[in-house]
């Protein structure tokens, strides 16, 4: 799943992962449960991501490696948050070549970066609503430094899985449950059987 922050990847990740039922795999919410955990993982990112800055890539590479490893992830996954970059991209193509696994696509939920912000702000409040912690990098400034990030460093992956023929675009401006459905139709596609695309 592609986009910047706030987009809705983690929402579509999940919705996709209970439709197909396979793992979704979010990489944020992996390390936030090491940071939460204290392991030996967590504690050293912890105030790398309190930073709103990324976690080097051969910590996150080999967290993911290790992941789909899993029983669980045979039939299928869905990566959210990974890759971030074009060098993670490389990593992810590598290892999954390896391990003899498919990407199907990648998926990028198109949208107006002025309604981010607004988003934002509405995750928080439903936060607060619901009487739980915010994340400490829900907070303008911090927002404003991942949207910089993402332009910077992980739009180019737009051209690399662009080049590949695995780019898949969504109008992420759409309806919530429409934005399923149209993601859905481009993964099954021309598919008859009973697992999603591995």
């Amino acid at each position: 799943m592609l986009g910047p922050p706030g987009a809705g990847k983690g929402t579509q990740a999940r919705r996709l992962a209970e439709r197909y039922s396979i793992p979704w795999l979010s990489t944020g919410e992996m390390l936030r449960a090491a940071v939460t955990g204290g392991t030996e993982l967590g504690l050293p990112v912890k105030a790398i991501m309190d930073r709103g800055e990324l976690v080097p890539d051969d910590v996150v590479d080999q967290m993911v490696s290790d992941r789909i490893d899993r029983e669980d992830c045979r039939t299928g996954f869905i990566l959210d948050g990974f890759p971030r970059t074009v060098a993670q991209a490389e990593a992810l193509t590598a290892m999954l070549d390896r391990k003899g696994v498919k990407l199907n696509a990648a998926i990028e939920l198109k949208v107006d970066p002025a309604v981010l912000i607004e988003r934002m702000a509405k995750r928080v409040a439903d936060t607060l609503a619901a009487h739980d912690p915010v994340r400490s990098d829900d907070n303008p400034e911090v927002f404003a430094r991942r949207l910089d990030e993402y332009r910077e460093t992980t739009g180019p992956l737009l051209g690399y899985y662009l080049r590949r023929g695995e780019l898949v675009q969504i109008d992420g401006m759409q309806g919530m449950d429409a934005v399923t459905r149209d993601i859905a139709s481009r993964l099954t596609r021309g598919y008859s059987g009973s697992s999603p695309y591995r």
